[in-house]
């Protein structure tokens, strides 16, 4: 009936593995689906996650033994690799809003990362080349 806690695992290469966990919640193909195929989708825009291991965590916040309306949280955290150590968090009153909420927020993690890996490479080029033309006005100097 419900699962304290399934993991499902994906992945085509030792190196490329996506952990799908359910906690408090009932095992669903159509969930696991959804959660597999939006975080392929995230590993096809950053190539870099094919060396992290991604574990996904479905939950329900409130058990069929709470009363209440049902409040879904999903967890999203990336171990190994070049993002190691990123986690998103989002909750909602149903799972399929939750999903998409942390992958839209990892999404923009992800490109934010990248932002400031190709801001401090413009910087590195912009300073080599000062230091060059500093060096080429100095032997001018020294000539004339």
């Amino acid at each position: 009936m419900f699962s304290d806690e399934t993991t499902y695992k994906h992945g085509e290469r030792d190196s490329d593995m996506i952990h799908i966990k359910f906690k408090n919640l009932e095992k669903s193909e159509m969930a696991r689906e959804a959660v597999q195929d939006r975080v392929e989708a995230l590993v096809d825009k950053f190539p870099d996650l094919n060396k992290s291991k991604i574990q996904i965590t479905l939950e329900m916040e409130n058990s069929p033994l709470q009363a209440g309306p049902d409040f879904f949280k999903v967890k999203l955290h990336i171990a190994r690799g070049r993002y190691d150590g990123i986690t998103v968090e989002k909750a909602d009153s149903s799972l399929y809003v939750a999903l998409a909420e942390v992958v839209d927020h990892m999404l923009e993690i992800l490109n934010r990362y990248g932002d400031r890996s190709r801001v401090k490479e413009r910087n590195r080029a912009r300073k080599i080349a000062r230091e060059a033309e500093q060096n080429l006005e100095r032997e001018e100097q020294k000539i004339g």
